[in-house]
């Protein structure tokens, strides 16, 4: 089974239950943002969260399989135009050489770590209009010199 096709299964089994990310992270002790990741094919998920997972979606152990799987990670497009992704695509485009500075300023020279790394989701309710709040949460890698 392909990724895409497990994303379906999963997106519609989530549907017809009326699950949300919390429930379904909940059940396979995971958390709802690399669970959801791992749904849309862009993580592998470790073998003892994609069976508790699929046991909770009533699903084949083909899907669990296909969660397993070491992702390809391929963008379609270079700009996406779904406005949620979007706008982080602006963040970065906006504050991504501010952020490059202040890290770097602060931890030398070196990335964020993608891999060795956390992120949560959190809304903050507010009068004005509820906030997005995304932590994220990498070790700092230091370029080597040689």
């Amino acid at each position: 089974m392909k990724k895409i096709e497990m994303t379906e299964i999963i997106m519609a089994a989530k549907a017809s239950k009326g699950l949300s990310w919390e429930e379904i992270a909940s059940a396979a002790d995971m958390s709802p943002v690399f669970i959801t990741s791992c749904c849309l094919g862009m993580n592998s998920t470790p073998p003892e969260a994609a069976k508790k997972l699929c046991d909770f979606l009533e699903l084949d152990a083909s899907v669990a399989t296909a969660l397993e799987a070491f992702p390809t990670k391929i963008w379609d497009q270079a700009v996406p135009t779904d406005p949620m992704v979007y706008r982080l695509y602006e963040v970065v485009g906006v504050y991504g050489e501010t952020l490059k500075e202040v890290v770097q300023e602060k931890f030398g020279d070196g990335i964020m770590s993608a891999i060795d790394f956390t992120m949560e989701v959190e809304k903050k309710e507010n009068p004005k209009g509820d906030r997005v709040v995304i932590t994220m949460d990498g070790k700092f890698l230091k370029y080597n010199a040689w």
